[in-house]
């Protein structure tokens, strides 16, 4: 009787001892192949997602993954987004990388380069006042686009969607244009459909422009032919 108790406790010991590996295994092949899966889901190459990387006119341009202006004030990659913020950062960046305290070999001021013309018509007459207030020339800015949008509204009407040289105009391409050229220099491209080759001092057409600058959120802001700061 004392031998069969023993050997019925060592079987039963050696049952419990396989239960527990049998356990183990079991809850390590889980946790193996939901590791497994897991890695699946994950990309080999981030940079292919389309909020890192866009092509646009074959260029490459990367992006960071926010549509906050805050995460961008204190990084020198300028936000690229289509709403007006990055409407903004993308023609600073253009005109003078974004520097506040910029005047050209021309006499332009500013992050957004302004002639003297410009600032007369948003009410600025102190120049030096304007080149030391980055607040004061994000007004501008905003002043100078609705002019613009105000003496330009029968174009944008009449050729917006319309595909000139090459170039699908847009309102936003439009304004980009006029704060380069003047309302002039956009008109007489328009109305020539693309036949009037208009630069700037500098060489950069009125075409570069509406193509670079098209499709940027601006509807909703408010012509105004009496706009100042």
């Amino acid at each position: 009787m004392y031998i069969c108790t023993a050997i019925f406790k060592k079987v039963t010991a050696f049952e419990k001892l396989h239960f527990m590996i049998n356990r183990w295994t079991f809850y390590t092949a889980i946790i193996v192949i939901v590791g497994f899966i897991s890695t699946a889901f994950k990309p080999k190459i981030p940079q292919n997602h389309q909020w890192f990387l866009k092509n646009e006119t074959s260029v490459l341009q990367y992006q960071l993954p926010s549509e906050k202006e805050s995460d961008y004030k204190s990084r020198l990659l300028p936000y690229t987004g289509k709403y007006f913020i990055g409407f903004k950062e993308a023609i600073a960046c253009r005109e003078s990388r974004g520097q506040y305290d910029l005047v050209n070999s021309l006499g332009y001021l500013g992050k957004y380069q302004f002639g003297t013309s410009a600032l007369r018509s948003v009410g600025i007459t102190n120049n030096q006042q304007f080149l030391n207030n980055p607040e004061l020339q994000e007004k501008a800015f905003v002043a100078l686009i609705k002019i613009n949008k105000w003496q330009l509204r029968d174009l944008i009407k009449i050729y917006s969607g319309k595909v000139i040289d090459g170039v699908t105009i847009t309102e936003s391409g439009i304004l980009a244009s006029a704060h380069l050229g003047g309302a002039g220099s956009v008109r007489k491209f328009l109305e020539s459909k693309g036949r009037r080759k208009i630069k700037d001092n500098y060489g950069t057409s009125v075409k570069s422009y509406m193509r670079d600058f098209a499709g940027f959120e601006t509807q909703n802001l408010k012509a105004s032919g009496k706009a100042k700061v």
